[in-house]
């Protein structure tokens, strides 16, 4: 019965226990008790029964991540209830895992106190959350913060300050509100850390702003650590170019100067990813554009090494070069003509015999050019907006070998066009076309076009310009086959004494020259600018920089996108001028900014400036004129000789300015070789006759012709004057100068003759001092004359006699004392005449005093034959004795006092005597 009973209670635990499938369990950070919603109870149907019916524990397995059930345990209460605890074997924290999850499974009691035949419920999903504590307090990202502001201005934010909380709930780890700890500052701080002024801050009144800020948590924890807040206020920011200088200096024979040295950009911290600037350098009002050599145009062109045989078209107008004569001339400040064309009267037919002179289908055709100009309205029937005509420079009809060729040079609109015609009898016509902002500017520039057809060449201002070519097969018609050039229009092939197309606007210096056309560099040494503007050094130029110069080097463009390049770019920008004596004056300065910023619409924009560059007053070079003293002696015969007299043998030119050429200069292009060989070059002397004209029957000023073409010069021989042109060297002009020779015709002579030299440089801006000499003509005694002749006319004057020694080169107090002028001898024949009345009164005198002392000694006495007897005294004076004594020529005396004859012998000649008589009492004279 016993094991009976103990079979049946074994038997009874029928069923497993029951727990809910999922808990939520909640539990505090640095506690171990899960509070599980719902409670942990398990539940056995067996129950009541004994040890089937009790719950003898719970097991937790792994969950999901496998680890979270190391970390707890469950055990039981209450055995009968089932009632159940969940704990943790440590203190959780929550920043290191916040959420845990397992399972856990029920077990009963089974059958006995051994737990045999014990039975397990199903797994439940445990998810345990860790309740945050505020543990942690804020901490700032950064313990300083800094910041720069412009004054005078409200911000809505200026800098913004950050803490972060450790703490892992949103309740303790966000931060609620920041704070400004310092009293009595002008900003103010939001919960988002963004700091602001309250009032427009003032740089003069406190430059830099420092306080302290804290942050607060949710729980209310403050900040470990305060941070520090400086806000620096900077002076007013305009945007622009800060440097400026409206005025730059510019003294000659510097070389290259920088134009900008401090000027820099500033954008007060605008965000630009894109910066241009253009300079502009005005020069069009220096010279013909811009500042070149000041010499004329041959002078130039023998520098350069151009070849010669070019013919002026526009030549100034005289008697011989008629046919410019009607057009008028305007001033230029480079001394050279300018001529004005109005469209419609003004036309220069050159004559056929020059036009011959430039015949053949190989040729050079030179001009300057300015389109508009004085009286040069467009025609009274033209309607406005119609195509305005072609207007044509040169009009020509060349003879070749064995035909004629046709060609005109025109402009229209901003197009130039050359028109060739190979042979007006047979070929077709051609048309050369370039489209040139040169030709619609309003400023001066310079063509130079070679023709080698069916090769074409165009060099504006030096530069290359290649053309379109366009075949005209248009029903043309045929020009008449005669040479024929007309400047300023062109005739009408139906009636040549009509033209059309006529030019309005200025010429000067329009050449052609036949044959060979002239290499690229001279014509670029020829025509291009002597200043411009340059770049410093291209290997300093930032990366992403762009530097472009025109080529007439008045505009340079710089293109960046970094600020600090770009500066460093500006500050290299030069101005160069290579010429040694540049014109002085004013050239306009301009500077043009743009700025592209990332937002376009709030992007600056900087205002253009200007300013100027002024050339001072180069240093004058003194040209010198010396070695030629003031009078000129020699006798009369050697003036009229075959090769005459020199003028100036021993002449000397000096330029006292030393000059020296700047190294910066040595390395630009095209100027700094030309600049030191203007620096030491005359161009042009003249040797002026004063007072009358030249007499070409009597006298000649004879120069060296096979000298002057040796050395390229050109020479103006009038009766006025005789003018040596062209540019060569101190020493060339000093041989050729010694070599100018004064001749006279047989018989010719004359008293006296004055010269006039002076010369010249840079085009005669700067001038010599002018040499004056007077020539003096040396005269023999033909006779001589009796005193009562000498008293009687001033036509008897006896002629100074002839020296065989050379008198050049004396210098004397008064020059009309020593030339031998009819003014000079009517002073020696007065003073001669003087001194006569004198001895005859003296004479008188002493015959009165002899008588009266005759009378005294009581009826006389023999002893008036011992007195000298003056009765019978006559005395002949030479005029030139005093000449003589100046020129230092002494005169040897014989015989004094009580001899009765004596003669002054001249060293010169003996043959020339000048006697001094007394009648003896035969009254017969003696002669030696």
């Amino acid at each position: 019965m016993a094991s009976f009973c103990l079979l049946c209670c074994r038997s009874a635990n029928k069923h497993k226990p029951w727990i809910e499938t999922e808990y939520q369990g909640i539990v505090m950070e640095n506690d171990n008790t899960v509070l599980l919603n719902p409670p942990l109870f398990a539940l056995d149907k067996d129950a009541p029964l004994h040890y089937a019916g009790e719950i003898c524990g719970f097991r937790v397995h792994n969950g999901p991540t496998g680890s979270s059930s190391v970390q707890f345990e469950a055990v039981v209460l209450d055995r009968s209830t089932g009632e159940g605890l969940v704990r943790s074997k440590e203190p959780l924290d929550c920043e290191s895992q916040r959420e845990h999850s397992f399972t856990i499974q029920a077990y009963d009691c089974g059958e006995g106190p051994d737990g045999v035949n014990s039975k397990k419920s199903h797994k439940a999903t445990v998810h345990v959350r860790v309740n945050d504590v505020n543990e942690f307090s804020p901490v700032f990202v950064e313990r300083r913060y800094e910041a720069s502001v412009p004054e005078g201005r409200l911000f809505d934010r200026i800098v913004r300050v950050e803490a972060l909380d450790a703490d892992c709930s949103p309740q303790y780890s966000q931060i609620c509100f920041y704070d400004i700890i310092t009293p009595s500052v002008p900003f103010v701080i939001d919960n988002d850390g963004n700091i602001k002024n309250t009032e427009p801050l003032d740089s003069k009144r406190q430059r830099v702003h420092t306080f302290w800020v804290t942050a607060f948590d949710c729980g209310k924890n403050r900040a470990q650590a305060d941070a520090q807040v400086v806000v620096t206020v900077k002076p007013s920011c305009k945007p622009g170019w800060i440097g400026w200088s409206k005025r730059v200096e510019y003294t000659p024979g510097s070389g290259s100067i920088p134009l900008f040295p401090s000027l820099h950009l500033e954008t007060c911290e605008e965000t630009v990813w894109n910066i241009q600037a253009t300079v502009e350098l005005q020069t069009g009002h220096i010279g013909k554009g811009c500042d070149r050599d000041s010499y004329s145009d041959r002078s130039v062109r023998r520098l350069c090494g151009a070849v010669r045989g070019e013919v002026d078209l526009l030549p100034p107008p005289s008697p011989a070069a008629n046919w410019t004569s009607a057009l008028p001339t305007l001033p230029s400040s480079d001394s050279s003509l300018v001529f004005s064309f109005n469209g419609s009267t003004h036309v220069a037919v050159v004559p056929d015999s020059i036009a011959a002179a430039v015949s053949g289908d190989h040729f050079t055709l030179q001009l300057w050019m300015r389109r508009g100009g004085i009286n040069t309205q467009p025609p009274t029937n033209q309607a406005r907006g119609n195509r305005r005509e072609e207007e044509t420079i040169v009009c020509s009809t060349v003879k070749n070998d064995d035909s004629f060729s046709h060609y005109s040079l025109s402009v229209h609109g901003c197009r130039l066009s050359l028109f060739y015609w190979p042979d007006v009898s047979a070929a077709r016509p051609v048309k050369f076309l370039w489209k040139l902002e040169q030709v619609c500017d309003s400023e001066w520039h310079h063509l130079s076009l070679s023709v080698q057809f069916p090769s074409v060449t165009l060099y504006v201002d030096g530069v290359t310009f290649d053309p379109a070519l366009i075949h005209d097969n248009g029903v043309i018609p045929n020009p008449a086959p005669r040479q024929r050039l007309v400047i300023g229009a062109c005739w009408v092939v139906v009636d040549e004494n009509m033209y059309v197309g006529g030019y309005r606007g200025l010429l000067s210096g329009v050449t052609v020259r036949p044959g060979s056309v002239e290499p690229h560099s001279v014509v670029e040494c020829l025509y291009a600018c002597r200043e411009g503007l340059d770049f410093g050094d291209l290997e300093t130029l930032g990366s992403g920089m762009k530097v472009h110069v025109n080529p007439s080097q008045s505009a340079l463009v710089l293109e960046g996108d970094d600020i600090e390049s770009f500066n460093r770019a500006v500050q290299q920008v030069t101005y160069r001028n290579s010429l040694r004596f540049a014109t002085p004056g004013v050239r306009p300065l301009k500077l043009t900014t743009s700025l592209r910023c990332f937002n376009e619409e709030s992007c600056l924009t900087l205002r253009q400036l200007e300013g100027y560059l002024v050339v001072l007053q180069p240093d004058a070079p003194q040209i010198s004129l010396s070695g030629v003293g003031p009078h000129l002696a020699r006798p009369a015969p050697e003036f009229e000789g075959p090769r005459g007299v020199p003028l100036f043998p021993e002449l000397r030119i000096v330029c006292s300015l030393s000059h020296a050429v700047n190294t910066a200069a040595q390395g630009m292009e095209g100027g700094a070789l030309m600049s030191d060989a203007v620096a030491h070059t005359l161009d042009g002397c003249e040797v002026q006759p004063l007072g009358e004209e030249l007499n070409p029957e009597r006298e000649e000023l004879l120069v060296d012709m096979d000298a002057l073409r040796e050395r390229g010069l050109e020479i103006i021989n009038t009766t006025a004057y005789i003018a040596i042109t062209g540019a060569e060297s101190i020493s060339v002009y000093e041989d050729v100068l010694r070599s100018v020779r004064y001749r006279l015709a047989k018989g010719s002579a004359r008293f006296e003759r004055r010269f006039r030299l002076s010369c010249s440089e840079m085009n005669g801006r700067y001038t010599s001092n002018e040499l004056t000499l007077e020539v003096n003509f040396l005269h023999s005694l033909d006779s001589l004359y009796h005193p009562s002749h000498l008293l009687a006319s001033q036509q008897q004057f006896l002629h100074p006699s002839h020296h065989s020694g050379e008198l050049s080169g004396h210098t004397l107090p008064n020059p009309h004392r020593n030339s031998v002028v009819p003014g000079a001898a009517t002073v020696i024949i007065m003073v001669c005449v003087g001194f006569l009345v004198v001895m005859v009164i003296m004479g008188v005198f002493r015959i009165r005093s002899i008588h009266r002392r005759g009378e005294g000694a009581r009826g006389g006495s023999k002893e008036d034959s011992g007195q000298w007897d003056d009765s019978a005294l006559t005395i002949i004076v030479n005029p030139m004795e005093s000449y003589e004594s100046r020129m230092g020529i002494s005169a040897d005396t014989e015989g004094e006092g009580e001899e009765d004859e004596e003669v002054v012998e001249s060293p010169d000649n003996d043959d020339q005597r000048i006697i001094i008589k007394k009648e003896g009492r035969d009254g017969n004279p003696r002669r030696y």
